[in-house]
């Protein structure tokens, strides 16, 4: 499982999330940040820390959440 960020995260990037996570899976894109779904250890630490509530596990997002891990995936598969 892994930690998915979300639409908040556009715009605002405040990057907490990058300091705080002990693998460093986190990365920042061009509109928003990413976490790699390959190497997230389901922590937690990043969400306990976003100001804008942006982060959620992989297995509650919605439906229309789903394109956020879609772009991670190809973020990641792309560099």
């Amino acid at each position: 499982m892994a930690f998915v960020i979300l639409d908040p995260c556009r715009g605002e990037k405040s990057g907490e999330c990058v300091s705080v996570c002990p693998v460093d899976c986190i990365e920042e894109g061009p509109d928003q940040f990413y976490i790699d779904p390959d190497v997230c250890i389901d922590c937690g630490a990043c969400k306990a820390v976003c100001p804008v509530d942006a982060i959620e596990e992989e297995y509650d997002l919605t439906a229309e959440q789903e394109v956020f891990l879609e772009k991670a995936e190809e973020f990641f598969a792309n560099r």
